[in-house]
């Protein structure tokens, strides 16, 4: 599976991937909004995790990779995650440091959510985050999403839940 956009090329990550993709998730300001940096032997579970999410799915994080020069900027895509006690497709990604600023984590989160809509046929698809993760919730916003929800959570304090139906995606296209 491969996503183009103007500026991305979304592909399926693969171990190669390993040393790129752990650059980004073991920086301790990309993932300032999780628990912990990733480890190296975490990095690699990611991966793992996402082939299997490939196999049981059909979709999962993707390699985020910039057109221009072939280098490998983070990930992004869709999977399954517990939102307030179901199971729902969650759009989420990183998007390395360097390149922040750019536009990348919206232009890959907005392919992820027309390819939910237009090949997955999903009824909805949602973004969460930690409540302090302001830049993720401006990109939910300019891809169509709409606050439903702030939840307690254990490891965020509140997880704030942005969605958006097909009918919403729909309606952009008008």
């Amino acid at each position: 599976m491969t996503l183009e956009t103007e500026r991305l090329i979304l592909r399926e990550l693969t171990m190669e991937d390993l040393d790129a993709l752990h650059e980004i998730l073991s920086d301790p300001e990309t993932m300032r909004h999780y628990p912990a940096p990733f480890t190296r032997e975490r990095s690699r579970q990611w991966i793992q995790w996402n082939l299997e999410n490939y196999r049981a799915y059909g979709f999962g994080l993707w390699a985020v990779v910039l057109k221009a020069t072939g280098h490998l900027i983070g990930d992004c895509g869709i999977t399954m995650q517990p939102i307030d006690g179901r199971m729902e497709p969650e759009i989420g990604y990183h998007i390395h440091k360097d390149h922040n600023g750019n536009g990348y984590g919206t232009e890959a989160a907005r392919a992820c959510r027309d390819y939910a809509f237009k090949q997955l046929a999903l009824p909805a698809v949602y973004s969460y985050m930690k409540w302090t993760n302001l830049a993720s919730q401006r990109v939910a916003v300019k891809n169509g999403m709409r606050l439903i929800a702030e939840v307690p959570d254990e490891k965020n304090t509140y997880t704030r839940v942005y969605s958006i139906t097909r009918e919403e995606f729909e309606a952009l296209a008008e």
